[in-house]
C-alpha cells in the first residue's frame, strides 16, 4: 500500500528495484522522455548512452519495476569533481564514467507521473547513497532540475529562487525533496541544460557520505566542499 499525493491509500503490486541492464535501454529512454517533456531531447539519454552506462557502471543505476514494466529509474556514474570551479553543463556527461572517480554523479531520476508521491524517488536516493557507501565514494553530486522556477522566472533570478527554497519560503517539487533527503544546495548552474521553461538553469546539489574512508595511497584533493 502507498499514499498518493492526495493522501488517499492506493493499492499497488509490490515494486522491485534492480540494477540496470543494457537490454532495458529502449524502455528507460522512453521513460525519461515522458518524464521531462520540456527538456531538449539532446540533453536526455540516448539509447547508446544507456547501454554504455549499463555495461560500465550497472551498480550505480537502478530501475523500478511494477510487474514487468519499468516505471522509474535513478542513474549515475563516477566522476572527479572540482568544487573550486563548479560551473558545468550536462552535455557530454552521460559517457564520462571514470572508474577512478571519487564522487557519484547523479545524472537523472525519472518517475512515471502516475507513480509520483509514493516514495519511489526517496527509495532511489537511498539506493544511490548505498552505492556510494559500497564503493567508498565521497558522496553524491548532481545538477538538480528546478521545475518550480518556471512559475517565478519573471519575478526573480534563479539564485534568489534557490535561496528562498533553501530557506523554506518557496516550495520546489524537486529541490525541496532533495533538501529533505540530506542534500545541500550549493549554487546555481547556468546553461546546464536546454530547458527554456526555467531559463536553462539548474542547481548544484551535494550529499556527503558519512562513511567515506580516504584511501591512504591516494593524494587528497586540493579542494573539497
Amino acid at each position: 500500500m502507498s499514499e498518493s499525493k492526495t493522501g488517499e491509500t492506493t493499492s499497488l503490486r509490490e515494486l522491485r528495484y534492480e540494477n540496470i541492464r543494457a537490454e532495458w535501454a529502449d524502455e528507460m529512454q522512453a521513460l525519461e522522455i515522458a518524464t521531462f517533456p520540456t527538456i531538449a531531447r539532446r540533453h536526455l539519454y540516448a539509447r547508446n548512452e544507456l547501454v554504455f552506462l549499463a555495461e560500465k557502471f550497472p551498480d550505480g543505476g537502478f530501475a523500478t519495476f511494477d510487474g514487468d514494466r519499468i516505471i522509474a529509474m535513478g542513474l549515475g556514474l563516477q566522476t572527479t569533481f572540482d568544487f573550486d570551479h563548479p560551473a558545468h553543463a550536462l552535455e557530454g556527461l552521460y559517457s564520462s564514467h571514470d572508474p577512478d572517480g571519487d564522487w557519484y554523479y547523479g545524472t537523472t531520476i525519472a518517475v512515471n507521473p502516475n507513480y509520483r508521491g509514493r516514495g519511489i524517488g526517496h527509495k532511489l536516493y537511498d539506493l544511490r547513497k548505498e552505492c556510494t557507501r559500497i564503493h567508498n565514494l565521497r558522496g553524491i553530486v548532481a545538477g538538480g532540475v528546478l521545475p518550480g522556477y518556471r512559475n517565478h522566472i519573471n519575478d526573480m533570478s534563479a539564485t534568489e529562487y534557490i535561496d528562498r527554497v533553501r530557506a523554506g519560503e518557496l516550495y520546489d517539487p524537486t529541490l525541496t525533496f532533495q533538501l529533505e533527503n540530506g542534500f545541500e544546495a550549493v549554487c546555481v548552474l547556468e546553461n546546464y541544460l536546454e530547458d527554456p521553461s526555467v531559463g536553462n538553469n539548474a542547481v548544484l546539489i551535494v550529499w556527503h557520505n558519512p562513511d567515506f574512508q580516504p584511501d591512504p595511497n591516494k593524494e587528497p584533493p586540493l579542494d573539497d566542499v
